[in-house]
């Protein structure tokens, strides 16, 4: 009969504590994810679409940018999925490289820019909630994991494009395959 009671109690306990979860996120995180969004798209408007576009061009010409100051952006301007829309900016070699760029960023962008990619900040705030009970600071670990993020996908960019041309050479895929569409 305790068994019953028991498995009852925390049966219901299990949804009550999943409830109580919910309510915590639209009233600290929902908000916060809707005035972000809201700054970006604003900030978009303001400068025009079509200077983004053209900027955005402009630094797909170069590989440390194109591995690194374009997923960033393209994660927290567009975030998951979207972002990888910004491969349009770059030639079709380019693009098996940049897509890892952007992939490698979903993690680590989300201790700063939460809205960035939902998917992944359940695994982020499991990690914070461990760090705040060591003591430790979030906004150092939320730093620290954008950083890492940084320096990883520009060196994750870089190996790929790298392979990428080992393979195009070695299939002799023809140069006018490989420009933009």
């Amino acid at each position: 009969m305790q068994v019953i009671e028991w498995f009852g109690t925390n049966f219901i306990g299990l949804f009550q504590a999943g409830a109580d979860q919910f309510v915590e996120f639209m009233t600290g995180i929902v908000p916060l994810l809707v005035v972000l969004l809201t700054f970006t798209n604003a900030l978009i408007a303001f400068i025009g679409e079509e200077r983004v576009t053209r900027w955005v061009q402009s630094m797909a010409k170069y590989k440390i940018l194109r591995y690194s100051l374009m997923p960033m952006l393209s994660v927290m301007l567009l975030t998951n999925p979207m972002a990888y829309t910004f491969g349009k900016f770059v030639k079709e070699e380019h693009k098996p490289a940049f897509y890892d760029a952007i992939v490698s960023f979903l993690h680590p962008v989300t201790g700063l820019f939460p809205y960035a990619n939902a998917g992944e900040l359940f695994v982020y705030l499991g990690i914070a909630n461990g760090v705040a009970e060591a003591g430790y600071s979030l906004g150092s670990l939320a730093t620290r994991y954008f950083l890492a993020g940084l320096v990883v996908i520009l060196m994750r960019g870089l190996v790929t494009e790298w392979i990428t041309k080992l393979l195009i050479k070695k299939q002799g895929v023809p140069a006018n395959v490989t420009e933009t569409a």
